[in-house]
């Protein structure tokens, strides 16, 4: 291994005045080169992190999300697709109920086959040929009476000679290990390592994981749920504690006030790149030091370089700057968002999750019943179809056919918070005539519908406010009711809200109920700047209804927003409004996807507004855009064009 591993981040850090480093932050202000966390926004707990060649897969902790496990693949560690599940839906070993479920999900590849390991009710394990599957059968690791259960939030180390090991964790003071055979069960003795959380050093000292450098093995716990990491090292695999010395924390100290992810931990085993650079993942709790709390989206993942003082690692602080990315290709894969679907398959794409093994039965969703919809068939519990939510500001928007004749017949638009204790909906249904109903707790929101049996349906959420609205055609809304507050969704529910965060999705109750598509992030409706996923010499300015995003930079700058859905066919977006403030006169570009191997659909120019308080609309056509996309705003450069974004908005 390389002692010089840490080499590119202390010339990027510390030689700032080299014409090199100054190019490179130059082209940062036109080009995609950073990024921000979390790169796995929303609920992603316990990561795990493989590389495999060129390719990176991503497994943790799914509960009682099934089908189980979603395994994600990326080309940088920066963006994430789902390309599978591991275990279908009606596993009867699963223990069906919030904070239950499978814990986790370790992806490892050794002996020529990909493995997942995971936890419920006893350790087992899964292989395929391929990350993308087929999965086999779950088999149970068979564990030894004499040296106690096999606990849970395990991990698998390959030493450099091809062993592999399972890092095993029960309680707060069993820590182990012990090598696997080729039929992925354990083999020879137990490595006793229960002295390291002899005196609850570590808290729980749990979710450990391994990785080698010159000649040392690390071990690296988490404190707990979102309690700090820890790093270990010694020169041998020996039960031996005068063989091991302990470094302390494994992440320096915060220097950015501004981060709300304060205490990743439960990080994956760190891998070397072929620069010499080393990265992790970890998770983390969002909650700012002001503002709502958002830890009811759940432990949300980020991407943190590590770096080497001598043979010591540390772990880059969590912040809310940019960071420069690995030095890795792009591959075309989109930011982690929350998933389009207009239920044109002929399978249910691995991005949705149901709630319940019973909601995940086959004659409780269909999509061949009617061609182009999913139909979601309730018996007397309600179905839901949900994914992760993964952002602060979006509109989600369905279409739904219903015949709602009585008080039980509701479909609609959901959104649920980790043990299901708290949940908002808009939907179509009963109440002495058609109603279109928009409720969370003790809030509802009542009028009459004129759209009849098939109607669309919108939820806008502007971070802790929900606003409900309903078309009779998809393009003029009727706001239902004043918003609501989601504060109660959003917050740190009892037993951290059943270890899992907020989904979003679609709901039936009281009679079967047909979706013709799912958008979360609807481009057609107005997308706050302030919203974006990544950026680069940007800043937010203002606060509230005027807030916006401005250059900080004469070179200029951008920002993104994730997973925009600019419609479909003759829906397509045909053109987009600007909400400018500004003094002078310049352009903004628009690319769809990246700067440089997107595609640039729009240069919008823009003239003063009458002052930088002033706010005026821009527009563009597009030609006829469609799908799923990123969305970059690009800024000019120079401080005589300086201008303020405050939202975005295509139309068909």
């Amino acid at each position: 291994m390389n002692h010089y591993a840490s080499l590119p981040f202390i010339l990027s850090t510390l030689l700032l005045g080299s014409p090199a480093v100054q190019a490179q932050q130059t082209s940062n202000y036109s080009q995609v080169n950073t990024y921000v966390n979390p790169v796995l926004p929303g609920d992603h707990p316990d990561p795990t992190m493989l590389r495999v060649g060129d390719d990176f897969y991503h497994c943790g902790s799914s509960f009682h999300f099934t089908p189980y496990l979603p395994i994600y693949h990326s080309k940088d560690m920066v963006h994430w697709e789902v390309i599978s599940r591991v275990v279908p839906p009606i596993a009867g070993f699963v223990t069906d109920r919030p904070s239950a479920g499978i814990w986790q999900g370790a992806i490892t590849y050794f002996y020529g086959s990909y493995w997942i390991y995971f936890s419920a009710n006893g350790q087992w394990f899964s292989k395929a040929s391929n990350p993308k599957g087929p999965w086999s059968e779950p088999v149970r690791v068979k564990g030894d009476p004499k040296t106690g259960p096999l606990g849970y939030d395990n991990s698998i180390f390959v030493d450099d000679d091809g062993k592999p090991y399972m890092v095993i964790k029960n309680g707060q003071k069993t820590n182990r290990l012990q090598e696997l055979g080729r039929d992925g069960q354990l083999t020879a003795s137990v490595i006793d390592l229960d002295w390291v959380n002899a005196k609850l050093q570590y808290s729980w000292a749990e979710g450990p994981v391994m990785c080698k450098r010159n000649g040392y093995y690390y071990y690296f716990p988490a404190g707990d749920v979102s309690g700090g990491q820890y790093a270990m090292r010694g020169k041998a695999l020996t039960a031996d504690s005068t063989q091991w010395e302990r470094l302390g924390d494994f992440f320096k100290p915060i220097t950015d006030p501004k981060t709300g992810f304060r205490r990743p931990n439960h990080i994956s085993a760190p891998i070397q790149l072929a620069d010499g650079t080393w990265w992790t993942i970890g998770q983390s709790y969002e909650k700012p030091l002001e503002g709502a709390d958002w830890s009811g989206m759940g432990r949300q993942t980020g991407l943190y370089q590590v770096i080497w003082e001598g043979d010591r690692p540390w772990g880059v602080a969590p912040t809310t700057k940019p960071v420069v990315r690995p030095n890795l290709p792009q591959s075309g894969i989109l930011w982690r968002s929350a998933q389009s679907d207009r239920f044109d398959s002929d399978a249910l794409s691995p991005n949705w999750h149901f709630l319940s093994k019973r909601a995940a039965a086959a004659n409780r969703y269909s999509l061949s019943a009617r061609k182009g919809w999913v139909r979601l068939s309730p018996d007397t519990a309600r179905v839901h179809l949900m994914q992760k939510e993964t952002d602060h500001y979006y509109s989600a928007v369905t279409r739904v056919d219903l015949n709602a004749d009585d008080a039980a017949a509701k479909a609609g638009i959901y959104l649920t918070n980790g043990n299901q204790k708290v949940f908002a909906q808009l939907y179509s249904g009963f109440d002495a005539g058609k109603k279109i109903v928009f409720k969370l707790d003790t809030a509802i929101r009542t009028v009459p519908n004129s759209a009849g049996s098939v109607v669309w349906l919108k939820v806008e959420r502007n971070e802790h406010q929900l606003t409900g609205y309903y078309s009779g055609d998809g393009t003029k809304w009727t706001a239902v009711g004043p918003p609501i507050s989601a504060v109660s969704l959003d917050k740190a529910q009892p037993n951290f809200n059943s270890w899992v965060g907020t989904s979003v999705g679609l709901f039936a109750e009281g009679k079967p109920a047909d979706f013709d598509f799912f958008v979360c992030k609807d481009g057609f409706s107005s997308l706050p700047a302030v919203g974006y996923s990544n950026y680069y010499g940007v800043e937010k300015t203002g606060a509230g209804v005027e807030s916006g995003v401005t250059t900080d930079s004469d070179q200029g700058g951008w920002f993104m927003l994730s997973g925009v859905d600019l419609g479909a066919g003759k829906d397509a977006a045909k053109q987009v409004q600007v909400q400018v403030s500004t003094g002078m006169s310049g352009t903004l570009e628009l690319w769809l996807d990246d700067l440089t191997t997107g595609k640039k659909i729009a240069t919008i120019p823009f003239k003063s507004t009458g002052g930088r308080a002033t706010w005026k609309t821009v527009s563009q056509s597009v030609n006829g855009v469609s799908g799923h996309h990123d969305v970059f705003v690009k800024f000019p450069a120079g401080k005589a064009t300086a201008v303020t974004v405050k939202a975005l908005q295509f139309r068909k």
